[in-house]
């Protein structure tokens, strides 16, 4: 990635910190030290199935999604995540248990990468950074929790509308498949609700 990309993706990380505790311009020197950078493309995979969670990231650009495979083999999209968000697969990466799901690009997309390694020696040097992250998840599952429960109990085209209005950052970005497989709609019913509504 560009240094002035990498200087625009560290403040905008920072920013969003701010936001939970502010943190002092020594600290983050401190931090930055701690973090990488990387640039993805759409379908690669940052956590894969089966794997131990060892990276969290943190979107600047783009959107990464939560996918699991059902029985027939089909991908399953749980959850997406755009800018200003942290992703992982948590339970995998607190507990160092295996997987049930993958992390991939669902566009192109850059990110800030917390290793395992690396975050566990920011801590020891920084130790407020863990209650600061637990918190940000803390409240990222609050979200996902009320987010699906907006979608529950309504009918495909309801769910759609409902999905454009109020994550439009994502529907605009992400393939109709992927949408599709989130909102639990086929692909052809997705195309036929779209065409109906425009």
């Amino acid at each position: 990635m560009l240094q002035e990309d990498s200087n625009n993706n560290l403040e905008q990380f920072f920013n969003y910190l701010d936001v939970f505790q502010k943190i002092t311009f020594e600290d983050k020197n401190t931090i930055e030290q701690y973090l990488e950078y990387k640039t993805v493309k759409e379908g690669e995979v940052l956590i894969q199935h089966n794997k131990i969670a060892d990276q969290i990231f943190f979107v600047c650009k783009g959107v990464l999604k939560i996918v699991s495979i059902n029985d027939k083999g089909n991908d399953n999209i749980h959850f997406f995540f755009s800018e200003n968000h942290f992703c992982t697969i948590l339970k995998s990466f607190t507990e160092k248990i295996l997987s049930n799901d993958s992390v991939i690009a669902a566009c192109d997309a850059e990110v800030i990468v917390l290793q395992r390694n690396k975050l566990d020696a920011l801590i020891e040097h920084l130790p407020y950074f863990k209650t600061m992250l637990d918190t940000i998840f803390q409240n990222a599952l609050l979200n996902k929790v009320e987010l699906r429960n907006f979608y529950l109990g309504t009918d495909a085209t309801s769910r759609y509308q409902k999905f454009i209005e109020r994550q439009p950052e994502i529907a605009s970005r992400v393939s109709q498949t992927d949408i599709a497989s989130y909102l639990g709609i086929a692909k052809q019913s997705l195309s036929r609700i779209k065409k109906n509504a425009f």
